[in-house]
């Protein structure tokens, strides 16, 4: 019990630090209502109409500018985007990562699925269907857009909140690369 309640009370410090954080744009918090599971949600607002942040989670050219050296975007359901954070690699080598599209709705909603490889941690490679990243686009009547990210499938063990960890602030440094593409194309 005692270990279970230390584990919520650093999910919860965990959320309240992240959301904290007021000099930066991507606000990061962990929802743990859905016991055992967890999800990452990551939020924030850009600059820039919504065509063009679609256009840059949609299209190889949007990928190469503001995430990956390398990518391959076949959009549509059932299709994939496929990215390279090697810039000397190749799309289809051991390094890329296939990213399944699972749905959509046009300037709204993107589901994917990230396949799960050898270069992902074990515990994770048995549970690899539970795992979704739905992205929420919605357009401000200023003209920014604001973006919701929700990682699902995460589990509430030590093992996942490290990894929750790690992804927080990589996931934040990938935003912000985001929207200082849209923002200052």
């Amino acid at each position: 019990m005692k270990k279970t309640l230390t584990l919520l009370f650093s999910i919860f410090m965990l959320s309240f630090v992240f959301a904290q954080k007021d000099s930066q744009r991507v606000i990061s918090t962990i929802d743990s209502t859905q016991s055992p599971e967890l999800v990452l949600i990551q939020e924030f607002t850009v600059k820039a109409p919504l065509d063009r942040v679609w256009s840059a989670y949609t299209t190889k050219e949007g990928w190469e500018n503001w995430a990956v050296p390398l990518a391959e975007v076949d959009f549509k359901v059932g299709g994939t985007i496929k990215t390279n954070y090697n810039k000397d690699g190749a799309i289809g080598d051991n390094t890329t990562i296939t990213t399944h599209i699972i749905n959509y709705v046009p300037e709204k909603l993107i589901t994917l699925q990230a396949e799960i490889t050898d270069n992902f941690p074990d515990f994770m490679k048995k549970e690899a269907e539970d795992f979704y990243n739905v992205i929420y686009f919605n357009e401000l009547e200023d003209g920014n857009t604001q973006v919701e990210s929700f990682g699902i499938g995460y589990k509430n063990t030590p093992k996942y909140l490290e990894l929750i960890n790690y992804f927080i602030p990589a996931n934040e440094q990938t935003l912000m690369s985001l929207m200082n593409y849209l923002e200052n194309e």
